[in-house]
């Protein structure tokens, strides 16, 4: 067996690692750390191993001990690599498949510990904490998808997107329950989001993480999908699936905080090496959890890599940034005293503001047909703008502000919502101030606050006929849409991480009929340019009455700009029928009746319209022309006709 100390004695010992990138790491602009960091087989003078290299600065001693040494330290020894903090070395038969760790010495006090590889490929299937020495080859074959994807990802196309959680979304009973894996779930789940009518899936976070109950957020490997549902081939094998089936996949990602597990990234080499030292800037008192230090060079070239691998190695459409709001503020859930000002004096981090323009500008730089998405809770302002305006840079910011009111007016008795209405008029204040997601996450149906179908007020009927609501002024309003799994079909009980979706309840009319709806909604989205190509242009969209509090009534105008098509969308957020309701109308002619909540064969009571609506000469609205419609109970109808206003425009 040839060992790491064989090859050290050459006049020139074997590296992957070159001066540049040792330059760019330490200056914190190294985007593809992933192809010199961590474990990578090669065949060195013809032997064959595997190269090994991890930052470890403040290390007296590091060394990889696995299934190949017994585990014993300082069998395997690896090498400082000048004053750059790197330690690297050549461990001869050491193949792909072997578990490891490395074993460091701290300068300080000797302290001594074993971590996993942060540049690790796989890992063990937790509780186990091992690294596995790796290699990525996969023959993709959506060259068609990622040549056109750029086109699906714009502001101006339809993003419908079905966020899944991938071990709980379908399990094997028969099985003890097991999750599926990433193989099998791919026709399954293709299967389903096409005929659903989804345009994309955001999968919560695969990257290694030891506690299944984080779902995710909680993250060791930054650059390891979690082994609970297979090998890295097999999450590539999902997405390449879904890309040919004309899916794209957006990816959580979670640079904000990692957990504090011993064989974790904290701590690394007996010092704050990722994190602050500091527990005021480096401790998360929300999640218990290490904050990263974003004002170190080698910690941003980590995640810069981190990121730019997914969207370049696994063909990702997207990254999901989890909790900026808890990056963008120093004071982000701590009380005064508790946190440490910036240089100016005030709350800001800006460190992680400069660090999240990097982010961004290397995204659209690197993979320009891909996005980022920001879950950003605050009104931090221009978080969907470029960096050369002052922008964070990020392509769409979930709106979480909608998501809020509109959860809160939906939960009032009918009876009360006038008394509410600017909780839905509100949103168009600001709704242009940014490129918005509007999501119905998993946040939303965890902890006690009920699944979608359960939060709404009344009987069975008025429940079902709320939800149908919500989901039609959803995907009317501008801005794009995502749907936590399970809403599509109106499971009742609240998501629960450990168990499957409630498939059974499509074997009831009802629930079938709600999915029935929610994919004739995408359809209309997906098919109707006035509904999606202006979704962050406020001349897409335009108030034809926000003021009937008193009936609790909304109607609206969707556009797609430079044609004569248009949507008009009225909704009634109450169980009264609303007869000979007049509605002002942009032109003449026939008005289709395309969408209505209330038809039967999405459960409702069948009232509406007839098909449609002839535009009268009775000003109204402001406009020389208006519809006489009927306005179901707990529904939303939205009419397409000519725009004859744009046309005289042009």
């Amino acid at each position: 067996m040839t060992r790491a100390a064989d090859l050290r004695g050459t006049a020139k010992p074997p590296t992957l690692l070159t001066d540049q990138d040792i330059h760019l790491f330490n200056e914190g602009t190294h985007l593809a750390l992933a192809d010199k960091l961590g474990a990578h087989p090669a065949v060195v003078d013809g032997v064959e191993g595997t190269f090994f290299a991890v930052w470890a600065p403040n290390a007296a001693a590091v060394s990889v001990i696995g299934d190949f040494n017994g585990w014993r330290p300082f069998g395997d020894a690896l090498r400082p690599r000048g004053t750059s903090g790197l330690w690297e070395g050549f461990v001869g038969d050491v193949r792909r498949g072997a578990r490891y760790k490395y074993h460091l010495v701290s300068r300080l006090d000797g302290y001594r510990v074993d971590k996993a590889d942060p540049f690790a490929f796989h890992d063990e299937v937790p509780p186990e904490t091992a690294s596995v020495v790796w290699s990525l080859e996969h023959e993709w074959g959506d060259g068609a998808w990622m040549a056109g994807r750029a086109e699906r990802n714009a502001l101006a196309a339809p993003v419908a997107i079905y966020e899944v959680h991938l071990g709980s979304w379908r399990r094997v009973p028969a099985e003890g329950n097991r999750s599926l894996g990433y193989r099998e779930i791919a026709p399954l789940l293709a299967d389903y989001v096409a005929a659903a009518g989804f345009t994309h899936v955001e999968l919560l976070p695969l990257m290694e993480h030891p506690f299944f109950g984080s779902w995710g957020y909680q993250t060791t490997g930054y650059f390891a999908p979690t082994s609970r549902y297979g090998t890295p081939q097999d999450l590539m094998f999902l997405i390449d699936h879904l890309h040919q089936r004309g899916i794209g996949v957006i990816l959580d990602w979670v640079p904000s905080h990692f957990p504090t597990d011993q064989h974790g990234i904290g701590f690394f080499d007996g010092t704050h090496l990722y994190e602050h030292g500091d527990p005021r800037q480096g401790f998360h008192p929300d999640w218990n959890s290490f904050i990263f230090n974003y004002g170190r060079n080698e910690v941003r070239s980590f995640l810069l890599s981190s990121a730019l691998f997914w969207l370049e190695r696994y063909h990702a459409d997207g990254l999901r940034v989890d909790a900026v709001a808890s990056m963008l503020y120093l004071d982000y859930s701590r009380r005064p005293g508790e946190w440490i000002p910036n240089k100016h004096g005030g709350r800001e981090n800006l460190d992680a503001i400069d660090f999240l323009r990097r982010l961004n500008a290397s995204v659209y730089e690197r993979c320009p047909g891909a996005q980022t998405f920001a879950e950003e809770s605050t009104a931090w302002p221009m978080v969907s703008r470029p960096t050369y305006v002052g922008g964070l840079g990020f392509g769409m910011k979930w709106d979480m502000g909608w998501m809020h009111d509109t959860l809160a007016y939906m939960a009032h008795d009918p009876v009360h919502r006038k008394f509410h209405h600017g909780q839905l008029t509100f949103r168009m204040m600001y709704a242009f101030s940014e490129n918005f997601v509007l999501p119905l996450s998993h946040d939303e149906v965890v902890y006690g606050k009920g699944s979608l179908l359960a939060k709404m007020p009344g009987d069975d009927w008025q429940k079902r006929a709320n939800l149908r609501l919500l989901l039609g002024y959803m995907y009317t309003q501008p801005g794009k849409k995502l749907l936590f799994m399970g809403g599509e079909f109106g499971q009742w009980r609240e998501w629960n991480h450990d168990a499957s979706l409630d498939w059974h309840l499509l074997e009831e009319p009802r629930h079938a009929m709600l999915l029935r709806w929610v994919r004739d909604l995408n359809t209309a989205y997906r098919g109707v340019p006035a509904l999606h190509a202006l979704d962050t242009s406020p001349a897409g969209f335009a108030w034809v009455d926000c003021n009937d509090a008193e009936q609790s009534a909304l109607v609206y105008l969707r556009r797609a700009g430079g044609g004569t098509d248009v949507v008009i969308v009225a909704c009634n957020f109450t169980p009264v029928p609303r007869r000979n309701y007049r509605i002002g109308v942009p032109g003449a002619g026939r008005w289709e009746e395309i969408l209505n909540s209330d038809a039967t064969l999405y459960g409702g009571s069948g009232q509406g319209n007839l098909g449609g609506a002839v535009a009268a000469p009775v000003p109204w609205h402001g406009r020389l022309r208006s519809i006489n419609v009927s306005l179901p109970p707990l529904a939303m109808v939205a009419f397409r006709g000519r725009d004859d206003e744009a046309s005289s425009a042009r």
